[in-house]
């Protein structure tokens, strides 16, 4: 990590749902969140608990020099919705295959 940057991982003892448009897209008690400097939490879901079947894959790939590159899926009428680190940067590697939405419901 850069001086001043950090970033932990740690089990989330949160229930977390993604809800678009009505439709439960995703639920999980087994979220990791991802804390990093200058950006709110994330929650990070096992794609078990996901309904990837509602998810087109993008071609969007964004590279973070912290986590690693990152791709992406999309709903309709909602790009880039979700994505996930296939293969993440040593220091955060427990969020391999983890997929994390930008709306999400914490309780």
């Amino acid at each position: 990590m850069t001086q001043g940057h950090t970033i932990t991982v740690e089990r989330s003892d949160r229930h977390v749902r993604v809800v678009h448009d009505g439709h439960v897209i995703a639920e999980s008690d087994r979220t990791l969140v991802l804390r990093e400097t200058g950006c709110p939490p994330r929650y990070y879901l096992p794609a078990e608990d996901v309904r990837l079947d509602l998810l087109a894959p993008s071609d969007t790939h964004t590279y973070c020099p912290f986590k690693g590159t990152a791709s992406y899926w999309s709903l309709p009428g909602a790009p880039d919705l979700v994505w996930s680190y296939p293969d993440p940067k040593p220091e955060v590697a427990e969020i391999k295959g983890r997929l994390c939405f930008y709306d999400v419901e914490v309780s």
